[in-house]
């Protein structure tokens, strides 16, 4: 059995979510799911819905055009799904999903960083031409000296 419930009645909507890198997420975007949770728990797994899935649809979550676009890019798409059953109660899982999704969303929207082309310095040249020299005359003391059976 699978309970959907939408969730605007959590201490944290107060009409938008917001990540921890600033990113407003429109509640109606997000949907939360319960089941139960397998694994180890005896009874207590049998009758708890503890196991959280959130999905968050990035198309309703009310993102600026650009934001929407670097975030579907770089997550793949845009239903962004989190599920969480590490823990015993629900609202535990619920608040690691919400942070995770939190997470994911920020980590996509940082900058990328752009590697400045570098020249490798004149040391690291040097000694990266002696271990080669070193290495072909180790290989070469290893060979067997030409010879010629006539």
């Amino acid at each position: 059995m699978m309970s959907v419930v939408d969730d605007r009645g959590d201490e944290r909507n107060d009409g938008e979510w917001r990540t921890p890198g600033g990113i407003r997420i429109d509640p109606v975007a997000l949907s939360w799911q319960f089941s139960r949770s397998s694994g180890p728990g005896g009874q207590h797994v049998n009758t708890t819905e503890s196991r959280v899935e959130l999905r968050c649809d990035l198309d309703r979550a009310g993102l600026g055009p650009g934001l929407l676009e670097r975030l579907v890019e770089r997550l793949g798409g845009t239903d962004v799904r989190v599920v969480v059953a590490e823990h015993r109660s629900q609202r535990r899982n619920r608040d690691l999903a919400w942070e995770r999704l939190a997470e994911r969303l920020d980590v996509a929207n940082r900058p990328v960083k752009r590697r400045r082309p570098t020249r490798p310095s004149k040391g690291s040249v040097q000694r990266r031409l002696d271990a080669k020299k070193r290495t072909s005359t180790r290989k070469a003391e290893r060979r067997q000296p030409n010879r010629r059976d006539d």
